[in-house]
């Protein structure tokens, strides 16, 4: 193993031209492909790469995020789907749901929950509705990690939840369990937990790019106005007026105006964050397109502070994480360019106000904002490597 590893870094160092012995770089070769040795043996060492294999079920496969959780993990090397989960269509195949798996010969029939199998598995996938996987994840055996892509265990208070929900919570005993799956800002809490709250669209969007800048100081908590903009995958599979094509093509419309529940989440966090209570201005809109979210947020900056400062803090933070990327110089993140990828791309502009700035932060609501950013939680509560699964590219054009 070392002597292939040290061919590969051998190669690596010839490619990039470390091997110029016309500079007379001879003695310095030798350790520049041993340092590369070490780094490749590091990454084939990490914790979970050397064959570990996840069974997983998906509960709620028929909705966007379970066939989108499904895309995913056909590409997932070390993941190997158990069973798949829907009511109304269970004994389907589920290319006959979902006709783009048509090629996919191995996946599982889907089945009513009460016949799916635990045997096995590793991690259940809980795709339901908002307020029904309180009941399901105490359902689940206590050896299953649960990564809940509903709002059920998102909000730590359970009277915030309950008020803003508008029904009991029904596993109060679990919440302090359970564990809010923002990657990149919780990943420690992540690597340890068996109930992860995968956070919403809008949450993510919004506090990649506020939460650092908030622990920092470098922006006001007072005067954050978040705009932002989804597709129509964000309100679900199920048939709704309001998002039938002649209603939301050729046209934008603001819903949930002071009101949406993901604002209590969005709070939850920067608070956190602030280290003192935060609320913001927060109003979505519903955008003729079928995925991607768009936030411009505006902020006020602390004495001194300009845009360039707050991207440079934002560049620290991110540095070592791959799936956000702060655009280098003017570059204006776009939802065309995340379009079925797990990244953030957020970048900062100056307001022509003095003391103020201009955040731009676009994701995939289903990818980054649900199911890409649920494997992600996987992979770090399993040990595996945290890109597994997730790299990639965005579709464009």
């Amino acid at each position: 193993m070392a002597s292939r590893l040290l061919f590969c870094a051998a190669a690596l160092a010839l490619a990039s031209g470390a091997g110029a012995a016309a500079t007379g770089a001879r003695a310095s070769g030798a350790p520049l492909v041993r340092g590369v040795a070490r780094r490749l043996a590091a990454r084939m060492a990490a914790p979970g790469a050397a064959g570990k294999t996840v069974r997983v079920g998906v509960v709620g496969a028929s909705g966007y995020t379970g066939a989108e959780l499904v895309r995913l993990l056909l590409s997932h090397p070390q993941a190997e789907i158990a069973f798949l989960s829907a009511e109304r269509s269970a004994g389907k195949p589920y290319a006959e749901v979902y006709p783009q798996f048509a090629h996919v010969k191995a996946l599982p029939n889907l089945v009513k929950l009460e016949d799916a199998s635990y045997d096995g598995v590793d991690v259940v996938f809980a795709c339901l509705p908002h307020a029904m996987s309180h009941k399901l994840v105490a359902s689940v055996p206590a050896r299953c990690k649960v990564v809940d892509l509903s709002a059920d265990f998102r909000l730590a208070d359970i009277p915030t939840y309950e008020k803003w929900y508008n029904v009991p919570h029904g596993a109060p005993e679990l919440q302090p369990e359970a564990v809010y799956g923002l990657c990149e800002l919780n990943r420690a809490k992540v690597a340890t937990a068996r109930i992860v709250a995968n956070p919403g669209c809008y949450p993510t969007a919004a506090q990649l790019p506020l939460a650092p800048l908030l622990s920092q100081r470098l922006i006001l908590k007072e005067g954050i106005i978040i705009d932002a903009k989804s597709g129509a995958t964000g309100a679900g599979r199920a048939p709704k007026e309001g998002t039938l094509f002649c209603e939301v093509a050729d046209g934008l419309a603001p819903y949930g105006i002071a009101s949406h529940r993901h604002l209590p989440e969005i709070e939850q966090g920067l608070s956190l964050a602030a280290g003192e209570p935060v609320m913001c201005t927060f109003t979505p809109h519903l955008m003729p397109m079928s995925r991607g979210i768009e936030e411009t947020i505006y902020v006020r900056t602390a004495p001194g502070v300009r845009a360039a400062q707050l991207k440079a803090a934002l560049q620290a933070q991110y540095a070592n994480d791959e799936f956000v990327a702060i655009l280098d110089g003017g570059a204006v993140p776009a939802t065309r360019h995340v379009r079925g990828s797990n990244l953030c791309t957020i970048n900062v502009f100056d307001d022509r106000i003095d003391g103020q700035a201009i955040i731009i932060s676009c994701i995939d609501n289903l990818v980054k904002g649900a199911s890409g950013q649920a494997i992600q939680n996987m992979n770090i509560a399993c040990g595996l490597p945290e890109h597994l699964g997730l790299r990639g590219a965005p579709v464009f054009p």
